[in-house]
């Protein structure tokens, strides 16, 4: 029988020091690098990323695409715990707290690569 132990998704970016120094900032620990295969293993407590560094133009289209939803405790305490760093990046990079319509409290952040990445706690009644 199959038994999952985790889920990794792979992160395409256009620069992986770029990629790994933002991935630091919102809180992730570089585990594993290989930069001659511009491959980065990116863990925070129980999730992770995997981050990989591509130059083609298809790619690039592709990273744009890209969504990442990452389970937190408290989308609120995320945004506080990385508000300096979330608020230093560009005008529309980073969106604060907010309710959505399907009961998820979410923080969005654009990486510089274009993948969003989506924060989110369960907000429904318990």
């Amino acid at each position: 029988m199959l038994q999952v132990t985790g889920i990794t998704p792979f992160v395409l970016v256009p620069n992986l020091k770029e990629a790994i120094t933002f991935c630091e900032g919102i809180g992730f620990e570089c585990t594993f690098l290989s930069e001659d295969d511009g491959y980065a293993y990116m863990r925070c407590d129980g999730g992770a990323v995997r981050l990989l560094e591509v130059d083609t133009p298809e790619a690039k289209a592709a990273m744009r695409q890209h969504m990442v939803y990452i389970d937190v405790a408290s989308a609120d305490a995320f945004w506080e715990q990385h508000q300096a760093f979330l608020e230093s990046l560009p005008d529309g990079t980073a969106r604060a707290p907010f309710d959505q319509p399907y009961r998820q409290r979410e923080v969005h952040i654009y990486d510089p690569g274009g993948t969003t990445l989506m924060f989110g706690h369960d907000i429904r009644p318990t």
